[in-house]
């Protein structure tokens, strides 16, 4: 049986989902920024590596937040 959110309850995953489009929006720009200027400058691979793990654990993070708040809505 699944309840109804309160008002409270749907603004505060609507921010959560807010937050988590910005994530997504942010990580993918700082990434293909950062993978341009490290081709211009030619950083070494072990270099850019970092930057590449650093984006997919923000969409890792992304992802898990994502599958929370539509197990919430899905649950009431």
């Amino acid at each position: 049986m699944t309840m109804a959110l309160t008002p409270e309850q749907d603004k505060a995953l609507a921010r959560q989902a807010r937050v988590v489009s910005l994530v997504i929006a942010a990580a993918m720009m700082c990434w293909i920024g950062v993978n341009w200027l490290g081709s211009k400058l030619e950083w070494a691979q072990s270099t850019r590596i970092l930057f590449d793990l650093a984006a997919i654990a923000a969409f890792v993070w992304a992802l898990v937040v994502a599958v929370q708040i539509w197990r919430k809505r899905r649950d009431g």
